[in-house]
């Protein structure tokens, strides 16, 4: 379905932005509120990836990378341990060498201390702006800002994870260390594993990340921007142009914006324009109801897993499977979500589930790669924010429409 309101005649450039998550979208209205004619293009329409099943965390202190010093003594966990959090398929390592080596090598602390502070830059004044867009595309109620709690079996466990929150505080950000009473006078369905706390009180989350992607896309189309779904193909520079393939009909334009997350490599390296991308496939499960059961973000530290209060539901998401795009979703990952949900939280034990597995966009060092294309004019790039999407979608729409429109 295309929608699309004719452009005034002082229209500026003609931008195709290709991929319509939450990166996309975000992108799409930031261009078109500054005059640019856009066309947002996916093969299936807003929210249909990531931006449908993530948690819906703005987790602007997450600045530590995936790969943290010591991360190369893990591997042979991630490929033994089913259950591990970050997991690597065996029969996959072949396809994923390369880039395993270059997220090993990514771990150094002089790397890991850059990557940290290119992440605090990219989520500066990420809460304030989702609150600001929220209210701006009629969706206010989405935003909920009670704090992230991070829960810890002990003290000890809180003490092998300093270095992450030492990292946090280099970048400014202030938290509250609290014992099990602490814990239990915020969330009190939590269950006695968890003895240690950090509470972030000043994070937020979308209670319905793909109601929220979709209201932004239908403010883009009402501010009279296309919506398009198509899959494309090929892109190709053509004198001035780019010239885009779909299934069945071709495109021009003058700029074209990548933001197709863990499937924009595919479209970028006919092009030579070569990343180490990666998917990192995430799961979620759902539990229908089972709204009073925790009443903001809580991450479980061990086990890598976010649980959320949604609109429609209690989801709980997380676990990294390296495995590639083609491979079908594992019911086994799904079910671990499940079970350690229940094991963790009481009021959960007759609460029907819903399943869904989307592939995030990683590079190596868990740091997205945002402007022009090396040596392509007029072909830029969003891609690879990882876990992050959401909450840096808004600046990098900043980023690309300052850059594109020569702001």
């Amino acid at each position: 379905m295309t929608t699309h309101v004719p452009p005034s005649p002082s229209a500026g450039p003609r931008v195709a932005v290709i991929g319509a998550g939450i990166v996309g979208s975000c992108i799409a209205l930031a261009l078109r509120k500054r005059g640019a004619q856009v066309t947002l293009i996916d093969r299936e329409g807003p929210a249909s990836g990531c931006s449908y099943g993530n948690s819906g965390a703005i987790s602007v202190s997450s600045v530590a990378p995936l790969a943290m010093p010591g991360i190369l003594a893990s591997v042979p966990k991630m490929l033994i341990d089913p259950e591990s959090p970050l997991h690597l398929r065996a029969a996959y390592l072949p396809a994923a060498a390369s880039w395993l080596t270059r997220f090993v090598l990514s771990a150094t602390p002089a790397r890991v201390e850059r990557a940290a502070a290119a992440l605090a830059a990219l989520h500066a004044g990420a809460i304030d702006k989702h609150r600001a867009l929220a209210q701006e595309v009629g969706v206010p109620e989405l935003f909920l800002q009670r704090g992230h709690l991070h829960l810890y079996t002990d003290a000890a466990a809180l003490d092998d994870d300093a270095q992450a929150w030492r990292l946090r505080e280099r970048f400014g950000f202030r938290y509250e260390v609290l014992d099990r009473a602490g814990i239990e006078a915020l969330e009190p369905h939590v269950a006695a594993r968890y003895r240690a706390g950090v509470m972030l009180a000043d994070h937020a989350t979308i209670l319905n990340p793909a109601r929220y992607t979709q209201a932004i896309a239908t403010a883009f189309a009402q501010r009279g921007g296309t919506l398009l779904r198509d899959e494309i193909e090929r892109l190709q520079r053509s004198g001035d142009q780019w010239s885009l393939q779909g299934v069945s009909q071709r495109y021009s334009f003058d700029h074209v914006v990548v933001a197709a997350g863990a499937w924009s490599r595919a479209l970028l390296s006919p092009l030579g324009v070569s990343l180490a991308l990666e998917s990192q496939r995430g799961y979620h499960v759902q539990f229908t109801g089972a709204h009073d059961v925790v009443s903001r973000t809580v991450v479980l530290t061990d086990r890598k897993i976010f649980v959320t209060p949604m609109e429609d539901g209690l989801r709980v998401g997380g676990t990294v499977e390296i495995a590639g795009l083609r491979r079908p979703p594992d019911p086994a990952r799904a079910a671990i979500l499940e079970r350690i949900a229940r094991e963790t939280f009481r009021g959960l034990d007759d609460r029907p589930v819903t399943t869904w597995m989307g592939h995030r966009p990683c590079m190596p060092d868990s740091v997205p790669v945002i402007g022009a294309a090396p040596g392509q004019r007029g072909l830029w790039l969003a891609v690879g924010h990882g876990h992050l999407g959401l909450t840096d979608s808004v600046n990098t729409a900043e980023l690309i429409a300052d850059a594109l429109l020569g702001a």
